[in-house]
Protein backbone atom coordinates (compact mmCIF):
# COMPACT_ATOMS: atom_id res chain seq x y z
CA UNK A 1 0.00 0.00 0.00
CA UNK A 2 1.41 3.28 -1.04
CA UNK A 3 2.32 5.21 2.41
CA UNK A 4 1.10 8.74 0.58
CA UNK A 5 -2.18 7.12 -0.59
CA UNK A 6 -3.03 6.04 2.89
CA UNK A 7 -1.66 9.75 4.59
CA UNK A 8 -3.82 10.99 2.32
CA UNK A 9 -7.22 8.96 3.37
CA UNK A 10 -5.67 10.02 7.07
CA UNK A 11 -6.43 13.74 6.68
CA UNK A 12 -9.36 13.44 4.09
CA UNK A 13 -12.46 14.24 6.46
CA UNK A 14 -10.87 17.80 7.47
CA UNK A 15 -11.59 18.58 3.95
CA UNK A 16 -14.68 19.96 2.26
CA UNK A 17 -17.88 17.33 1.50
CA UNK A 18 -17.19 19.43 -2.21
CA UNK A 19 -13.67 18.14 -2.88
CA UNK A 20 -14.30 14.40 -0.87
CA UNK A 21 -17.00 14.09 -3.53
CA UNK A 22 -14.18 14.27 -6.55
CA UNK A 23 -12.90 11.09 -4.82
CA UNK A 24 -15.74 9.29 -4.08
CA UNK A 25 -17.53 9.82 -8.03
CA UNK A 26 -15.62 6.61 -8.78
CA UNK A 27 -17.40 4.84 -5.90
CA UNK A 28 -20.46 5.75 -6.27
CA UNK A 29 -23.68 6.73 -9.44
CA UNK A 30 -24.66 9.60 -8.22
CA UNK A 31 -27.21 11.56 -5.94
CA UNK A 32 -30.45 10.09 -7.09
CA UNK A 33 -32.36 6.79 -8.60
CA UNK A 34 -31.95 8.40 -11.93
CA UNK A 35 -28.46 8.06 -11.91
CA UNK A 36 -28.26 4.43 -10.66
CA UNK A 37 -30.50 3.84 -13.52
CA UNK A 38 -28.60 5.12 -15.99
CA UNK A 39 -25.29 3.69 -14.48
CA UNK A 40 -26.73 0.13 -14.84
CA UNK A 41 -27.85 0.32 -18.08
CA UNK A 42 -24.34 0.97 -19.14
CA UNK A 43 -23.02 -2.10 -17.02
CA UNK A 44 -26.01 -4.34 -18.45
CA UNK A 45 -25.13 -3.66 -21.94
CA UNK A 46 -21.37 -4.83 -21.06
CA UNK A 47 -23.20 -8.03 -19.89
CA UNK A 48 -22.44 -7.32 -16.03
CA UNK A 49 -25.32 -7.50 -13.53
CA UNK A 50 -25.73 -5.18 -11.14
CA UNK A 51 -27.49 -4.90 -7.24
CA UNK A 52 -28.99 -1.15 -6.43
CA UNK A 53 -28.37 0.39 -3.60
CA UNK A 54 -29.78 3.38 -1.56
CA UNK A 55 -27.35 4.34 0.50
CA UNK A 56 -27.36 5.10 4.21
CA UNK A 57 -27.53 3.23 7.79
CA UNK A 58 -27.87 3.56 11.25
CA UNK A 59 -31.12 5.72 11.18
CA UNK A 60 -32.63 6.15 14.68
CA UNK A 61 -36.30 7.66 13.80
CA UNK A 62 -39.31 5.19 12.67
CA UNK A 63 -40.27 8.11 10.30
CA UNK A 64 -36.69 7.44 8.78
CA UNK A 65 -36.85 3.89 8.49
CA UNK A 66 -40.61 4.35 6.97
CA UNK A 67 -38.84 6.32 4.63
CA UNK A 68 -36.37 4.11 3.64
CA UNK A 69 -38.35 1.27 2.59
CA UNK A 70 -40.43 3.56 0.21
CA UNK A 71 -37.18 4.50 -1.20
CA UNK A 72 -36.25 1.15 -1.63
CA UNK A 73 -39.75 0.35 -3.12
CA UNK A 74 -39.31 3.09 -5.51
CA UNK A 75 -35.75 1.38 -6.73
CA UNK A 76 -37.83 -1.81 -7.41
CA UNK A 77 -40.02 -0.06 -9.22
CA UNK A 78 -37.30 1.16 -11.51
CA UNK A 79 -35.80 -2.47 -12.24
CA UNK A 80 -39.18 -2.98 -13.42
CA UNK A 81 -40.09 -0.29 -15.53
CA UNK A 82 -36.85 0.24 -17.01
CA UNK A 83 -36.55 -3.54 -17.44
CA UNK A 84 -32.91 -3.49 -15.91
CA UNK A 85 -31.09 -6.97 -15.29
CA UNK A 86 -30.62 -5.59 -11.36
CA UNK A 87 -31.38 -6.94 -8.07
CA UNK A 88 -31.81 -4.70 -4.71
CA UNK A 89 -29.38 -4.49 -1.70
CA UNK A 90 -30.63 -3.41 1.72
CA UNK A 91 -29.35 -2.66 5.37
CA UNK A 92 -31.58 -3.12 8.05
CA UNK A 93 -30.02 -0.57 10.27
CA UNK A 94 -31.82 1.51 7.87
CA UNK A 95 -35.18 -0.03 8.06
CA UNK A 96 -34.74 0.84 11.41
CA UNK A 97 -33.27 -2.60 12.99
CA UNK A 98 -31.57 -0.97 16.25
CA UNK A 99 -34.96 0.71 17.22
CA UNK A 100 -37.77 -1.26 16.91
CA UNK A 101 -37.22 -5.32 15.38
CA UNK A 102 -40.72 -5.92 14.67
CA UNK A 103 -40.96 -2.60 12.96
CA UNK A 104 -38.02 -3.68 10.53
CA UNK A 105 -38.96 -7.28 9.97
CA UNK A 106 -42.30 -5.79 9.00
CA UNK A 107 -41.10 -3.24 6.56
CA UNK A 108 -38.57 -6.35 5.40
CA UNK A 109 -41.50 -8.00 4.43
CA UNK A 110 -43.45 -5.12 2.72
CA UNK A 111 -39.94 -4.92 0.29
CA UNK A 112 -40.01 -8.47 -0.71
CA UNK A 113 -43.67 -8.90 -1.23
CA UNK A 114 -42.77 -6.15 -3.52
CA UNK A 115 -39.43 -7.95 -5.15
CA UNK A 116 -41.90 -11.46 -5.47
CA UNK A 117 -44.69 -9.41 -7.31
CA UNK A 118 -42.04 -8.11 -10.07
CA UNK A 119 -40.00 -11.58 -10.21
CA UNK A 120 -36.93 -10.10 -8.33
CA UNK A 121 -34.53 -10.29 -5.39
CA UNK A 122 -33.39 -8.73 -2.61
CA UNK A 123 -29.87 -8.86 -0.98
CA UNK A 124 -30.07 -7.93 3.19
CA UNK A 125 -26.38 -6.89 3.49
CA UNK A 126 -23.86 -7.56 6.92
CA UNK A 127 -23.11 -4.91 8.96
CA UNK A 128 -21.32 -4.54 12.09
CA UNK A 129 -21.52 -7.53 14.57
CA UNK A 130 -23.56 -5.51 16.95
CA UNK A 131 -26.66 -6.85 14.48
CA UNK A 132 -25.39 -10.07 13.14
CA UNK A 133 -27.62 -12.17 15.35
CA UNK A 134 -30.56 -9.72 14.78
CA UNK A 135 -29.82 -9.74 10.84
CA UNK A 136 -29.67 -13.62 10.43
CA UNK A 137 -32.75 -13.77 12.82
CA UNK A 138 -34.59 -11.38 10.02
CA UNK A 139 -33.41 -13.53 7.30
CA UNK A 140 -34.64 -16.49 8.91
CA UNK A 141 -38.07 -14.97 9.70
CA UNK A 142 -38.25 -13.66 5.73
CA UNK A 143 -36.99 -16.50 4.48
CA UNK A 144 -40.11 -18.46 5.66
CA UNK A 145 -42.11 -17.06 3.51
CA UNK A 146 -40.38 -15.80 0.58
CA UNK A 147 -37.62 -17.95 -1.27
CA UNK A 148 -36.42 -14.29 -3.25
CA UNK A 149 -34.35 -13.04 -0.52
CA UNK A 150 -30.46 -14.26 0.30
CA UNK A 151 -27.89 -12.80 3.12
CA UNK A 152 -24.09 -11.41 3.05
CA UNK A 153 -21.55 -13.40 5.28
CA UNK A 154 -18.08 -11.92 6.41
CA UNK A 155 -14.87 -14.27 6.06
CA UNK A 156 -13.29 -12.11 8.60
CA UNK A 157 -15.87 -13.28 11.35
CA UNK A 158 -14.68 -16.25 13.23
CA UNK A 159 -18.69 -17.07 13.25
CA UNK A 160 -19.30 -17.41 9.82
CA UNK A 161 -18.62 -20.98 9.40
CA UNK A 162 -21.18 -22.09 12.11
CA UNK A 163 -23.23 -19.59 10.31
CA UNK A 164 -23.29 -21.54 6.92
CA UNK A 165 -23.84 -24.65 8.67
CA UNK A 166 -27.26 -23.37 10.19
CA UNK A 167 -28.30 -21.26 7.08
CA UNK A 168 -27.77 -24.30 4.54
CA UNK A 169 -30.88 -25.96 6.36
CA UNK A 170 -32.83 -23.85 4.23
CA UNK A 171 -31.67 -23.25 1.27
CA UNK A 172 -30.06 -20.05 1.06
CA UNK A 173 -28.46 -17.31 -1.48
CA UNK A 174 -25.43 -16.29 0.17
CA UNK A 175 -23.27 -13.10 -0.27
CA UNK A 176 -19.71 -14.12 1.02
CA UNK A 177 -17.18 -10.99 1.54
CA UNK A 178 -14.06 -10.64 3.41
CA UNK A 179 -15.94 -8.12 5.55
CA UNK A 180 -14.76 -4.75 6.48
CA UNK A 181 -15.66 -3.09 9.41
CA UNK A 182 -13.53 -2.78 12.87
CA UNK A 183 -14.05 -5.92 15.11
CA UNK A 184 -11.86 -7.87 18.06
CA UNK A 185 -9.72 -10.15 17.03
CA UNK A 186 -11.51 -12.20 19.91
CA UNK A 187 -14.49 -12.84 17.63
CA UNK A 188 -12.50 -11.64 14.03
CA UNK A 189 -9.48 -12.70 12.13
CA UNK A 190 -7.24 -10.02 11.42
CA UNK A 191 -4.33 -11.14 9.32
CA UNK A 192 -4.61 -11.09 5.12
CA UNK A 193 -4.21 -14.51 5.03
CA UNK A 194 -6.47 -15.69 7.95
CA UNK A 195 -9.05 -14.26 6.04
CA UNK A 196 -8.06 -15.34 2.73
CA UNK A 197 -7.95 -18.92 4.24
CA UNK A 198 -11.63 -18.63 6.10
CA UNK A 199 -12.96 -16.75 2.81
CA UNK A 200 -12.21 -20.35 0.69
CA UNK A 201 -12.92 -22.73 3.65
CA UNK A 202 -16.56 -21.15 4.35
CA UNK A 203 -16.80 -20.76 0.40
CA UNK A 204 -15.97 -24.61 0.25
CA UNK A 205 -18.79 -25.32 2.91
CA UNK A 206 -21.60 -23.22 1.01
CA UNK A 207 -20.58 -25.00 -2.47
CA UNK A 208 -20.88 -28.58 -0.61
CA UNK A 209 -23.48 -27.77 0.79
CA UNK A 210 -25.37 -26.45 -2.41
CA UNK A 211 -26.03 -23.14 -2.02
CA UNK A 212 -26.10 -20.35 -4.58
CA UNK A 213 -23.26 -18.02 -4.08
CA UNK A 214 -22.40 -14.50 -5.02
CA UNK A 215 -18.29 -14.57 -4.34
CA UNK A 216 -17.64 -11.04 -3.92
CA UNK A 217 -14.01 -9.94 -3.75
CA UNK A 218 -11.77 -7.40 -5.48
CA UNK A 219 -8.72 -9.66 -4.16
CA UNK A 220 -6.95 -11.58 -7.73
CA UNK A 221 -5.64 -14.08 -5.19
CA UNK A 222 -9.36 -15.28 -4.26
CA UNK A 223 -10.64 -14.91 -7.32
CA UNK A 224 -7.66 -17.48 -9.06
CA UNK A 225 -8.51 -20.04 -5.71
CA UNK A 226 -12.30 -19.92 -6.27
CA UNK A 227 -11.88 -20.85 -10.04
CA UNK A 228 -10.03 -23.73 -8.73
CA UNK A 229 -12.62 -24.51 -6.55
CA UNK A 230 -15.35 -24.03 -9.15
CA UNK A 231 -13.32 -26.49 -11.25
CA UNK A 232 -12.63 -28.84 -8.74
CA UNK A 233 -16.08 -29.43 -7.74
CA UNK A 234 -17.34 -29.37 -11.93
CA UNK A 235 -19.70 -26.78 -10.50
CA UNK A 236 -22.41 -25.33 -13.45
CA UNK A 237 -22.20 -21.70 -13.99
CA UNK A 238 -25.48 -21.21 -12.76
CA UNK A 239 -24.20 -22.01 -8.95
CA UNK A 240 -22.68 -19.00 -8.75
CA UNK A 241 -21.68 -15.14 -9.68
CA UNK A 242 -18.41 -13.07 -9.09
CA UNK A 243 -19.31 -9.71 -7.20
CA UNK A 244 -17.59 -6.71 -7.06
CA UNK A 245 -17.97 -2.42 -5.81
CA UNK A 246 -18.56 0.05 -8.62
CA UNK A 247 -15.20 1.33 -9.38
CA UNK A 248 -12.76 -1.18 -8.04
CA UNK A 249 -10.47 -3.71 -9.98
CA UNK A 250 -12.45 -2.83 -13.31
CA UNK A 251 -9.82 -5.15 -15.74
CA UNK A 252 -10.30 -7.94 -13.19
CA UNK A 253 -13.96 -7.52 -13.50
CA UNK A 254 -13.38 -7.13 -17.25
CA UNK A 255 -11.24 -10.52 -17.43
CA UNK A 256 -13.84 -12.32 -15.28
CA UNK A 257 -16.59 -11.51 -17.74
CA UNK A 258 -14.57 -12.39 -20.63
CA UNK A 259 -14.07 -15.82 -19.47
CA UNK A 260 -17.82 -16.38 -19.21
CA UNK A 261 -18.48 -16.19 -15.62
CA UNK A 262 -21.44 -13.89 -14.65
CA UNK A 263 -20.45 -10.59 -12.90
CA UNK A 264 -22.74 -8.65 -10.60
CA UNK A 265 -22.04 -4.41 -9.25
CA UNK A 266 -22.94 -3.08 -6.49
CA UNK A 267 -24.31 0.16 -7.86
CA UNK A 268 -24.53 2.38 -4.39
CA UNK A 269 -26.80 6.11 -5.08
CA UNK A 270 -28.34 8.75 -3.06
CA UNK A 271 -27.44 11.86 -0.94
CA UNK A 272 -25.58 10.01 2.24
CA UNK A 273 -22.61 9.29 -0.05
CA UNK A 274 -20.17 10.34 2.45
CA UNK A 275 -20.24 7.74 4.66
CA UNK A 276 -19.67 4.98 2.25
CA UNK A 277 -17.43 6.90 0.28
CA UNK A 278 -15.06 7.63 3.30
CA UNK A 279 -15.58 3.81 4.84
CA UNK A 280 -14.43 2.34 0.87
CA UNK A 281 -11.38 5.23 1.03
CA UNK A 282 -9.89 3.21 3.93
CA UNK A 283 -10.71 0.11 2.78
CA UNK A 284 -8.50 0.71 -0.35
CA UNK A 285 -6.31 4.11 0.06
CA UNK A 286 -4.58 3.47 -3.63
CA UNK A 287 -8.08 4.81 -5.02
CA UNK A 288 -7.16 8.06 -3.71
CA UNK A 289 -3.66 8.51 -5.60
CA UNK A 290 -5.05 7.68 -9.13
CA UNK A 291 -7.78 10.20 -8.86
CA UNK A 292 -4.93 12.63 -7.34
CA UNK A 293 -2.72 11.29 -10.40
CA UNK A 294 -5.85 11.75 -13.19
CA UNK A 295 -7.02 15.10 -11.95
CA UNK A 296 -3.67 16.37 -12.36
CA UNK A 297 -2.91 15.11 -15.71
CA UNK A 298 -6.20 16.30 -17.17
Amino acid sequence: MNPFNKAVVAILPIFPKKIIRLFANRYIAGDNIEDGVKKVKELNTKNILASMDVLGESIADKNEAIQSKNESLEVLEYIDKHKLNSNLSIKLTMLGLTIDYDLCLGLVMEILEKAKKINNFVRIDMEDSSVTDATIKIFEESRKKFDNVGIVLQSYMRRSESDVLKLTEVKTNFRLCKGIYIEPEKIAFKKKQEVRDNFMKVLRVMFERDSYVGIATHDKYLVNESLKLIKELNLSKDKYEFQMLLGVTEKLRDKIVAEGHKMRVYIPFGVRWYQYSMRRFKENPNVVGAVITSFFNR
